[in-house]
């Protein structure tokens, strides 16, 4: 069967989002947008200390005022019953269970809840309610000496120390040996929508909207918490104003709504403000890596050695690594590897996944001492890594589904023009400024999970197909409308692909790049199933032209379904539907990846080029080109993909320059929490932006053959920018973010 034969495929094709119309016109519908009959708002009440233990609460005050509805704290509200993780096949961030003790482990941590009539009045009750503490020195300095091993494993794969080979022989047959620290500074995600939930109960059923990349891990949680059986808890998440990680677990603030909602008898809505969203929904854990290189003088590395820190949180809370030696362990051929791993809890709240979570610091370090080594041995750092470049995983010796790495430095360095770098630091310039042009490799690993969807073809010929996953601005619905028209021959326009509820069938958490390789594949799964039941429905159909004709001579395009060798024996979906008196045909399909994981490794990989321009008097610095290449299997469409990249590219470039969460030591309070001192890049902030997929096949990754496009874009960006920034000025900043004062 062969279906959208010729130049009418629509995958692949730059289409126009789906949802496009609705965003420019205001029409899409976030978690915040759902009125409901007596909505009752609430406002949480953040911690003033990071460490002690609360001694007293006088909520008096607050509970006079008119419109308040309740105030909670630890010593009032109903206890919950547990909060699975996402171990436990729940989304609870953290393990600390929200309200139930007067412990205080980080500076914001929610120590009640004002619930009034209006959101102005529940904001002043929340200003009233007085709390006494027994304060205790924070710790918020990660210093080496207190740094732990990891209670499990990094990155959900690796133990806390590797080693392939032998490192100390290894270093001992280098001719060149680089061993530098590379650091990275707390982010925050920072997506344009805030977190928000509003909450509804009837009777013993909870329905939840919330602003979640994980629907189901949210359901599963809360009813858990309550007591409930899942059925009874609905979670709905039509449209998310931006994420990067920080809306993948379920925060704090999630079951207080419920809890909020429950106690008042009436809907609750929270809505957390910019300041609470930096402290209490996760953040990037500030790093410091150490890089050790040894190589011929040839360039070809003879050991490799990547050891660090990071931050997390108290115990109690829970605990994060981020996974920064992640990508060291496949990235290049060397015989001799360790890596190290140790955390630092401190007095803040806990880290979470960010855009590339392991990837975008880990890279940044590997990438900038790779560009060190090739200045050491006379190198282009294109050549260096091309001699380095591993045809197998070294982490297993496994074979690669795809690889096109190679290609992506060819295809970047021509769009770029690199051939016109030349080598030396401080060798190029456009009047009084420092030209400099950096590069740096990308990859991140291919992820899948469990997915389940259901397609609809109905009797007019149209098809609807239900997954419950998440629209993140991604343009999941456009991408699957894409896939589903593809397999069905339908034209793209007739395609309605619905997401967003715990109602439709059990998608995954939208993370690691998954959701068009997990969620892709089970939506091609149960169209192509309800094809093969229309099908079957029309060759043992007597009145049908398909009578008898086997699947190996039917293909289908414009919606109809033709012999080939007859293409005047013709049917369409509504012709074979019609007959029988069929509203639909519907199919189900459970994705489920297993075997080829262990037959395969399985990557995308990327090559990111930047040029910059940096002013010798006051140390700024100007991003003026940026391209990536990238090989990333089938591009389901050309324009959104892009936009990923560009995003990420963005991203990176924040990371490079700009961004950085800056605490106060002496109290563990963020002193930046707001978008006018946290800076993220702005249109003046970047350049114009090329981004070009290499072609590449993957039949081994899922029946779309694709790897997913979401965060390999941010990674290897920070250090194609720093080591720019060296080729330009001679001076290496291995502290991000570059801003002057480091460089002057």
């Amino acid at each position: 069967m062969n279906a959208n034969q010729n130049n009418n495929k629509a995958v692949g094709k730059p289409m126009n989002r789906v949802d496009g119309r609705l965003k420019v016109t205001g029409a899409a519908r976030y978690s915040a947008e759902f009125p409901q009959d007596k909505l009752a708002y609430a406002v949480l009440i953040g911690s003033t200390i990071a460490r002690g233990n609360i001694k007293s609460i006088d909520i008096s005050a607050a509970e006079k005022l008119p419109g308040v509805l309740a105030i909670l704290t630890h010593l009032n509200a109903t206890k919950f019953v547990a909060m699975p993780g996402m171990m436990q096949g729940g989304a609870a961030a953290e393990n600390r269970i929200p309200l139930q003790d007067g412990n205080i482990h980080h500076s914001g941590q929610y120590v009640g809840v004002a619930i009034a009539d209006t959101l102005e009045r529940a904001t002043h009750a929340a200003s009233l309610v007085r709390v006494a503490y027994e304060e205790q020195p924070p710790l918020t300095k990660m210093e080496r000496d207190r740094a732990a091993m990891p209670k499990g494993m990094v990155g959900f794969s690796k133990p806390a120390d590797t080693e392939r080979g032998n490192l100390a022989q290894g270093l001992a047959e280098a001719e060149v040996r680089v061993e530098q620290t590379y650091t990275t500074p707390t982010e925050h995600h920072n997506p344009m929508e805030p977190h928000a939930t509003t909450a509804i109960w009837e009777g013993e059923k909870l329905t939840v909207y919330d602003s979640t990349q994980n629907t189901f891990g949210v359901r599963t949680t809360l009813a858990k918490a309550f007591g409930l059986p899942e059925e009874n808890v609905r979670v709905i998440c039509q449209f998310i104003g931006g994420a990067f990680g920080c809306k993948g677990s379920m925060w704090s603030h999630v079951p207080l709504a419920a809890l909020a909602a429950r106690s008042v008898n009436r809907p609750v809505k929270v809505v957390l403000t910019r300041p609470q969203m930096f402290a209490s929904v996760g953040h990037r854990a500030q790093t410091e890596q150490q890089i050790i290189l040894g190589a011929k003088r040839d360039g070809r590395l003879t050991a490799l050695a990547h050891k660090g820190i990071s931050d997390s949180c108290e115990e109690a809370i829970g605990e994060f690594v981020e996974p920064f030696t992640k990508s060291t362990h496949m990235m290049y051929a060397t015989p001799n590897l360790q890596t190290s791993q140790r955390v630092v809890r401190l007095n803040k709240g806990k880290p979470t996944f960010m855009r590339a979570p392991g990837e975008a610091p880990g890279m940044y370090a590997l990438e900038a001492a790779l560009d060190e080594l090739a200045y050491a041995v006379k190198l282009d750092p294109i050549e260096l890594r091309l001699r380095n470049h591993a045809d197998t995983d070294p982490d297993g010796s496994l074979p690669w589904s795809s690889k096109s790495l190679k290609e992506s430095y060819q295809l970047g360095a021509e769009k770029f023009g690199w051939s016109r770098r030349t080598p030396e630091p401080r060798s190029m310039r456009d009047g009084r400024y420092l030209i400099g042009m950096g590069m740096a490799s990308a990859t991140y690993p291919v992820v899948r999970f469990p997915a389940s969807a259901t397609t609809r073809i109905m009797q007019d010929g149209s098809v609807v197909v239900q997954s419950g996953t998440h629209e993140m601005g991604t343009g999941t619905a456009t991408v699957m409308a894409q896939a589903i028209a593809d397999v069905l021959g339908v034209p793209f326009e007739r395609v309605k692909f619905e997401l967003g509820d715990t109602a439709m069938p059990r998608a995954p958490v939208s993370g690691g790049s998954a959701t068009v390789a997990s969620v892709g594949s089970a939506v091609v799964g149960a169209t192509q199933t309800a094809l093969a039941k229309v099908l079957e429905i029309a060759r043992a159909d007597k009145r049908s032209p398909l009578y008898n004709i086997p699947d190996s001579e039917l293909a289908i395009e414009g919606g109809k379904i033709f012999v080939k060798s007859d293409k005047g024996k013709t049917e369409t979906y509504e012709s074979v539907l019609k007959r029988q008196n069929l509203k639909m045909v519907e199919a189900n399909f459970d994705a489920k990846f297993d075997q080829p994981e262990k037959k395969y490794s399985m990557h995308s990989f990327g090559a990111q080029f930047a040029e910059v321009r940096v002013d010798p008097d006051f140390g700024t610095v100007r991003v003026t080109r940026f391209v990536g290449a990238f090989g990333a299997g089938q591009i389901l469409n050309l324009k959104t993909a892009r936009s990923q990249m560009i995003g990420g590219i963005v991203m990176g470039i924040g990371m490079a320059l700009l961004e950085e969460t800056i605490t106060d030591s002496r109290f563990g309070r963020i002193v930046n929490p707001n978008l006018g001192e946290y800076h993220v890049p702005v249109n003046a902030d970047i350049p114009a932006i090329e981004a070009y997929f290499v072609e590449e096949t993957d039949p081994h990754v899922n029946v779309i053959g694709a790897k997913g496009v979401g965060e390999i874009g941010i990674t290897g960006v920070a250090a194609a920018v720093a080591n720019a920034v060296y080729h330009a000025t001679g001076k290496r900043i291995r502290d991000l973010p570059i801003t002057p004062d480091k460089l002057l």
